[in-house]
């Protein structure tokens, strides 16, 4: 009876092996760990399936660097966001290789080649730097983005849209974290505002700042695809609700636009609340059709924005907390004989920093003190009364001239230009979705850009996400330059079909 069996096939061993391995562990393991472990197995199996996912989920835990690292109870071997970031990279590797896929040419990839210009400076300046291994490290980070533009490119025509939607999903977790602190959940006594009766929010990442930041980078391109999806839904309007997901998407997109809004607000940060403002009037110049019906738009809000600001109805708190921002470039001199009070400490504190990385930079003006290098520097030139490094010069531009130089400064605006050019020429071509999505990035680019002249953004792992929507520029440029090949295609076609 047994000879007429069909002898089992390689692929049903192994999962009859998986299965009766489980069985065990989960006879001889704790029932929480069964459950982890499964929950793993499975992580993996879906991710071998849709490789997207491995990324979506690295964008999620990856904000939770700075929570890991100060309340585990273990301290991991490696950062839970870089471990997800390695395991993507490999599923993705896989899904190329088993399937025979072809890879993605550079010169496919426009976007890659500035960056990748940008590293290769940077990578200049190590050979001198105070402390090589702490530069390479800051270096890697750059390798880090560039890899991930270009494997990000290679989603181009499969679920890119799902690696926008980890960005903005992993940037609403923040913020419903953040609110919840907020309102008293953190309970840290030195974050008491609005006449303590609230807190400043920091979500997962220990501090206000990154995580307003954070909320500023995520909120433009979650109301670009906001945009993008509705005129799509719009555009397909004569289908029922049933039969129009687009619309679906449209909504929960804007649900998580709101929640990043108020998470943003409630990070009571400066910077990002400026550098939204700015990404704001990008994304209402460039959202209509016509560009003079954009620029009517953002000069008829900014108009009402100043008659409310001039006739006093904005809230009282919100208008001293922008108003105070201005004292951080008006009172620029030499900090080393200002007078410091409880008043003034902050601005101080930070044009103090602004002083030393000039310093910096007229000691070693072509190729600076090292990339990343500045906490490792600061020691030779700080000031008097601010001994202590703060990690970043707390303005990027700055910071990067005294770490790189000329050199690496000019490589890296070069790079956004290049970036923000890029960016915008797409912002009215392809599909409605695309267009939203390149009209996002827009967005984020600007708040990148302003919120750098006081902080530095690339800490937490936030760099990954920045990382990822390089990459969906990217996308868009191959899924751009595939319709002009299939555009021009076709147009020989027909030609030759009429001369014929």
């Amino acid at each position: 009876m047994l000879s007429g069996l069909t002898p089992l096939r390689t692929i049903e061993l192994q999962w009859l092996s998986l299965a009766v391995l489980g069985g065990v562990l989960a006879s001889i393991l704790p029932v929480s760990l069964s459950v982890f472990l499964l929950a793993m197995v499975v992580f993996v199996l879906v991710a071998l399936i849709e490789p997207a996912l491995a990324f979506v989920a690295m964008l999620v835990v990856a904000p939770l660097k700075t929570l890991i690292e100060t309340e585990s109870a273990m301290m991991l071997p490696v950062d839970a966001g870089q471990a997800l970031l390695v395991f993507a990279l490999a599923v993705w590797a896989m899904s190329r290789i088993a399937p025979r896929q072809r890879f993605l040419g550079l010169n496919t990839i426009p976007v890659l080649w500035p960056i990748l210009a940008f590293v290769g400076g940077a990578l200049l300046t190590l050979p001198n730097a105070y402390a090589v291994g702490t530069g390479l490290s800051e270096w890697l980070k750059w390798v880090e983005i560039a890899l991930l533009v270009y494997v990000v490119a290679s989603f181009a025509e499969g679920r890119w849209q799902w690696l926008v939607f980890g960005v903005v999903l992993a940037g609403a977790i923040q913020a419903l974290v953040g609110i919840y602190q907020f309102q008293g959940g953190s309970g840290a006594p030195h974050l008491w505002i609005l006449d303590f009766e609230f807190f400043r929010a920091f979500g997962s990442f220990g501090q206000p700042n990154p995580f307003g930041a954070f909320m500023g980078l995520t909120l433009p391109l979650a109301l670009g695809m906001t945009w993008g999806y509705a005129l799509a839904a719009w555009e397909s309007r004569q289908q029922p609700l049933a039969r129009n997901p687009l619309l679906v998407v449209a909504l929960v997109y804007t649900l998580l636009a709101s929640v990043i809004l108020v998470g943003l607000l409630v990070s009571w940060s400066r910077g990002a609340w400026i550098g939204f403002g700015a990404a704001a009037v990008i994304l209402l110049w460039l959202a209509p059709p016509r560009l003079w019906q954009g620029t009517l738009l953002v000069a008829s809000l900014l108009g009402i924005f100043l008659i409310l600001w001039g006739s006093g109805l904005l809230p009282a708190q919100l208008v001293q907390r922008i108003t105070d921002f201005q004292q951080d470039f008006t009172g620029f001199r030499d900090m080393r004989g200002v007078e410091i009070s409880d008043e003034n400490y902050a601005v101080v504190e930070r044009l103090a920093h602004w002083q030393s990385a000039l310093d910096m930079a007229a000691q070693r003006p072509w190729l600076g003190v090292g990339f990343g290098n500045y906490e490792a520097a600061y020691a030779d030139f700080a000031l008097a009364n601010w001994p202590l490094a703060l990690g970043h010069a707390h303005n990027y531009y700055l910071n990067l001239l005294a770490e790189t130089g000329v050199v690496g400064l000019t490589l890296y605006v070069m790079m956004w230009v290049a970036i923000i050019w890029m960016t915008s020429r797409l912002a009215r071509a392809g599909t409605w979705v695309e267009r939203g999505a390149a009209l996002g990035l827009m967005g984020v680019w600007t708040h990148l850009t302003i919120h750098s002249l006081v902080d530095k953004l690339y800490v937490s792992n936030i760099f990954l996400h920045i990382g990822v929507m390089l990459g969906v520029l990217a996308v868009l440029q191959v899924r751009a330059r595939e319709k002009e090949a299939r555009g021009r295609s076709w147009s020989k076609r027909t030609h030759r079909a009429q001369a014929m």
